[in-house]
């Protein structure tokens, strides 16, 4: 007897951030729209409630986790860096979520894939630190998009990354040596966390991606925007369909094991 195969259950990062009466949770739809037609998972959004969210319960419910991009940045004290500067956008209720989520995420074996703050957060949630101001550094180009040109323009790709010989991403890109990106973040990783492996670079040396040293699943983070249109560009299509099939592989594996039961393919 055959079974249809069941279809992944991914975590989404949201976003807190204030409203005309409080605050919402809230995630961009790329992301959502990422997850559907890249992963082919379903997306189920994890609400930014910090000390509140029982971890264990909801990681053990889910196949991956996606941590998402946002306009704001971790706070620096998280990694012991200087006060930020006026006009810094914080999200301290994503904050107190994302990095000990991250932090379980990985050692429960969860799949994971982080964007651009993701990324971020991997890295200072395994302890390392980042630049707030990436564009400033001695031979750093500036990574932050154009904020004068339309929204959609802003996500073309603009400069190379070099991929680590014989790494991860690599074999996920079948051999490349280097790949085109977009690029919308002004901080970036300043001390690797040990726990981390680089995955690759761009030309002026900035980190560009990662992946969790002998991590139980698939555990990756880039600082660029694969969620963007994601059917559109075959590096992204690579990176998702990565993700996807280790989401699926542990659907599957907590299927054979009884756990809680999965939405299942639709005629």
């Amino acid at each position: 007897m055959t079974h249809d195969p069941v279809i992944p259950v991914i975590g989404v990062t949201c976003c807190r951030k204030p409203a005309e009466f409080g605050t919402v949770h809230q995630v961009g739809d790329k992301y959502v729209d990422s997850v559907v037609l890249g992963a082919e998972a379903v997306p189920l959004l994890i609400p930014a409630l910090g000390e509140a969210l029982a971890l264990d319960p909801v990681l053990e419910r889910l196949d991956g986790v996606l941590v998402t991009g946002s306009p704001s940045n971790v706070e620096p004290h998280h990694y012991g860096g200087p006060p930020p500067r006026e006009g810094n956008l914080a999200d301290p209720a994503r904050d107190a979520t994302t990095l000990p989520l991250i932090r379980r995420a990985i050692e429960l074996g969860v799949p994971l894939l982080a964007i651009c703050r993701g990324i971020q957060e991997l890295n200072v949630a395994l302890g390392g630190s980042l630049h707030q101001h990436v564009h400033e550094l001695p031979g750093r180009r500036d990574h932050r998009s154009d904020k004068s040109k339309p929204h959609a323009e802003r996500y073309e790709p603009v400069h190379r990354i070099q991929l680590t010989p014989g790494g991860k991403l690599q074999r996920i890109f079948e051999g490349a040596e280097s790949i085109l990106v977009n690029s919308l973040h002004a901080q970036g990783i300043d001390r690797l966390a040990e726990g981390l492996v680089v995955e690759a670079v761009a030309e002026d040396g900035t980190i560009e991606a990662v992946r969790v040293r002998d991590a139980r699943a698939f555990a990756l983070g880039v600082q660029w925007h694969p969620e963007w249109r994601v059917l559109d560009n075959p590096w992204s299509r690579r990176v998702y369909a990565a993700f996807g099939a280790a989401a699926r592989e542990r659907a599957a594996a907590r299927s054979r094991h009884g756990s809680p039961a999965h939405l299942r393919t639709m005629a």
